[in-house]
């Protein structure tokens, strides 16, 4: 049984024309993950940016995005039920997403689905087109990282990766790196935009709270930051080595926001390493503005990022960062002026890269405007108009005809 649409909020009636000027409106059905992760986060923003720029935009998945908050008119929510008989072993949920993608679409006049992950949500926009047998509905997909790097590369998933691919009306991608990523792995002669991740330059801001800092570091210590999902590809034991090395020549404290698969582990390792009074576990938090108004320093030593997102945030709250150098990370963070890069795993590098900073006020400032500026290079208008600006082609180009 699939649900039925849970509205936000009562949505204003828009205009469902065709995007051929900055005037005209468009119903836009945006499928992401609602979990705490850059591409739901991204996702998220995105829609409530069209939104208040007078699209209409519908939400469509198995729960309320996170970042999904506060009244919007322009705004609707539509959950995927999943159905439990059985005689179904796993949850069938990307047949679920497509038959509330044909019912959105019937109902809401879609112009245009946006997918932010080719598997399973590109697939389910594929199978929901060749039902409603409306060729003019647009299919988008936005790669973010995870979905190419490491999901789509399992043999059961690259056939049916390549194909939802291909079949896209249009793709992008988030960073340079993952668009040639993209076109290696899977062979595909298709074109990728790429379109930055961004950033509301004034809602991310430095403003820090004395209460705030008082509470992170009553001693005046330095204050290390690092988010994540806390999955093995974040690499946060290496945080933790980071900070131990940073904490034997400065008095410092490190914040870790976020929950996963590994924090048993890292508590445990900060308590091995006798620091686990100098690190706290925030867990998962909505909003965390406030501690990288006070941070230092943000730390960022992945296996894998497609653009870093987290990154960005703290860059635009004056945060230098240093992390390795992969995947989008390069593009984003200049180094030697907004922070440091280093090959995965060398965190004995990191950390001396770290201690540079934290005992150099000259440069750290230096530092700290330079990725405040960076930052604004990002800034969220900007790439939304290009999205914008995308839909547009996308729209008025003819049904894609893969070979």
């Amino acid at each position: 049984m699939v649900a039925p649409s849970r509205a936000l909020n009562l949505p204003a009636k828009l205009a469902t024309l065709r995007l051929t000027s900055k005037e005209e409106l468009v119903n836009i059905g945006i499928t992401c993950y609602p979990t705490y992760g850059g591409s739901g986060v991204v996702a998220t923003e995105l829609g409530k940016a069209l939104a208040d720029r007078g699209h209409s935009v519908h939400f469509i998945s198995y729960a309320l995005p996170m970042r999904l908050n506060g009244y919007s008119g322009n705004i609707l929510f539509h959950e995927v039920e999943m159905s439990s008989y059985p005689l179904f072993e796993f949850p069938l949920y990307t047949l679920a997403l497509a038959s509330k993608m044909v019912e959105v679409a019937q109902f809401e006049s879609i112009d245009l689905f946006h997918c932010h992950y080719a598997v399973p949500h590109a697939t389910s926009a594929y199978l929901a087109k060749q039902m409603l047998q409306r060729p003019n509905i647009k299919v988008i997909t936005t790669l973010h990282g995870t979905d190419i790097t490491l999901v789509g590369l399992e043999p059961s998933f690259l056939p049916v990766m390549k194909f939802s691919i291909e079949h896209s009306d249009g793709v992008t991608a988030v960073s340079r790196h993952l668009k040639e990523k993209t076109l290696t792995n899977y062979g595909i002669n298709k074109e990728i935009e790429v379109i930055p991740n961004f950033i509301d330059t004034e809602l991310y801001k430095r403003n820090p709270d004395t209460s705030v800092r008082q509470r992170c570091a009553p001693n005046g210590e330095k204050i290390l930051v690092h988010t994540s999902n806390f999955r093995p590809v974040k690499r946060v034991p290496d945080v933790i080595k980071i900070f131990d090395e940073v904490s034997r020549k400065i008095p410092a404290k490190l914040i870790l926001i976020g929950d996963g698969p590994e924090r048993s582990i890292c508590e445990h390792m900060c308590r091995d390493l006798g620091i686990h009074q100098n690190v706290k576990f925030l867990g998962k938090q909505a909003d965390f503005r406030d501690i990288l108004s006070v941070a230092d320093l943000f730390l960022m030593p992945s296996q894998s990022e497609s653009f870093g997102l987290s990154a960005l945030e703290a860059m635009a709250c004056s945060v230098p960062v240093v992390s390795s150098s992969v995947g989008g990370l390069p593009e984003l963070i200049l180094h030697g002026k907004t922070g440091y890069i280093a090959d995965i795993g060398d965190t004995s590098r990191m950390a001396r890269y770290a201690i540079e900073l934290l005992t150099s006020p000259a440069k750290h400032d230096l530092f700290a405007r330079a990725s405040r500026e960076r930052a604004m290079e990002f800034e969220s208008t900007h790439i939304i108009a290009k999205y914008e600006s995308y839909y547009e082609r996308v729209l008025n180009q003819s049904p894609v005809t893969p070979d």
